[in-house]
């Protein structure tokens, strides 16, 4: 089974995300927990982590499939000492905010090496950071997000999210969310037929699908390779409807959250119904 949804606004406080993830007929959601754009915010109160808790069970909408994403922020690759601890700090504060909420996944983008080091660098500092967190927290899994490789981001290569995964030392507690648009843009063509079972093979085998722990699904308004990170809606993009359809048909992809991050959230409710009718 498919579970749908697409990151919901939680302005005004946590608690209303499972009530705008209903509203557009989702049974799966992703959300901030608090501002992205902010280091610091103010801690969740006792009064919206009870009433977040209580939509999520009046809504039938399980902690599996809700997808809390981090902080733009926050760059755990960090070339500089003062820009890493201050990432590692706030992704620490947003695991924490993980577990107040009851919630097992939190998806991140895994960082930057903004030409100040290696790539290698990098991504042993990722790794380091994530080890960090998963050392000071319980129940949480850290669920890293391919990147479209725009800029210095890293992530954009199946081989790096494996080259992460390898060092992080708790594996139960380690994931990837793949981003349709992100692998795309990333240079992974799986338009077609052959090309889908080729793509996901190489996963597989490179990753493992044991890994995956969440699908962010969006077309894409740049082609192929450009390493662009330019959401598009549904079937309105360089992707296009029948790699949808494929998706939706592909039992790899059930049962965990599958989060729409297309640029209209006034189309989200008609893309749930569109892809569900794919199944």
């Amino acid at each position: 089974m498919k579970y749908i949804g697409a990151h919901v606004s939680a302005s005004g406080g946590v608690e209303f995300a499972p009530v705008n993830a209903h509203e557009i007929g989702a049974n799966a959601f992703a959300l901030f927990t608090k501002n992205q754009r902010q280091w610091v915010s103010k801690p969740l109160t006792d009064e919206s982590i009870l009433l977040f808790k209580e939509n999520c069970e009046k809504y039938n909408l399980k902690a599996d499939y809700i997808l809390p994403h981090d902080s733009y922020l926050i760059n755990l690759g960090h070339p500089e000492e003062e820009g890493l601890q201050k990432s590692r700090t706030a992704f620490l504060d947003e695991m924490q905010r993980c577990e107040q909420l009851g919630l097992k996944l939190l998806n991140f983008h895994p960082g930057s090496h903004l030409n100040k080091e290696t790539p290698e660098e990098c991504l042993d500092k990722i790794a380091e950071s994530i080890n960090i967190a998963l050392n000071k927290t319980k129940g949480v899994t850290a669920v890293i997000e391919n990147t479209a490789g725009q800029g210095t981001n890293m992530g954009n290569e199946f081989l790096q999210l494996k080259y992460i995964i390898e060092r992080v030392e708790d594996k139960d507690r380690v994931g990837v969310c793949l981003d349709t648009c992100h692998t795309f843009t990333a240079g992974y063509d799986f338009l077609d037929k052959e090309n889908y079972e080729k793509v996901f093979k190489e996963f597989d085998e490179t990753v493992g699908f044991s890994y995956l722990r969440a699908i962010h699904l969006n077309d894409s308004k740049k082609a192929l390779g450009t390493r662009v990170d330019r959401h598009d809606s549904i079937g309105k993009g360089f992707i296009g409807l029948e790699f949808f359809q494929r998706l939706m048909k592909d039992p790899r992809f059930d049962n965990i959250p599958v989060i729409l991050e297309t640029p209209d959230d006034t189309l989200w409710k008609e893309e749930i119904s569109l892809l569900r009718s794919f199944e």
